[in-house]
């Protein structure tokens, strides 16, 4: 005779494991969504004047040149965001990783994050 007492019980706790990872993914895609911390976008808004708003724009809003507009870059993209800063883009943009630090960087990333609104 076969015991199909704990079947039940085994197959709700799968549905619930299965359950509670759906729902923990979408928050792992959304990486841009943790809280800013107002000193780091004030320091990355120092370090956009300096170094990236002559080709960026001022607050990212781009003169119309051929640039990327910053403003639309995906906020879960931190990656993306740092290997282009660090290594640079194509011909269109430079490498800056041995001008910036790798924290400078993360400043710039909390700023590029408010879009140019803070």
């Amino acid at each position: 005779m076969i015991n199909t007492r704990g079947r039940g019980a085994f197959a709700l706790a799968a549905a619930l494991v299965v359950g509670f990872s759906a729902l923990a993914e979408p928050a792992a895609e959304k990486a841009g969504d943790e809280p800013l911390d107002p000193e780091q976008v004030q320091r990355g808004k120092e370090l956009y004047a300096a170094h990236c708003s002559h080709c960026h724009g001022f607050n990212m809003v781009s003169a119309g040149t051929v640039t990327y507009d910053l403003r639309g870059f995906p906020r879960d993209q931190r990656e993306r965001f740092f290997e282009s800063v660090t290594n640079g883009r194509n011909s269109r943009m430079p490498p800056w990783g041995d001008a910036i630090s790798q924290e400078e960087i993360g400043d710039l990333w909390a700023y590029i994050r408010t879009g140019g609104k803070s």
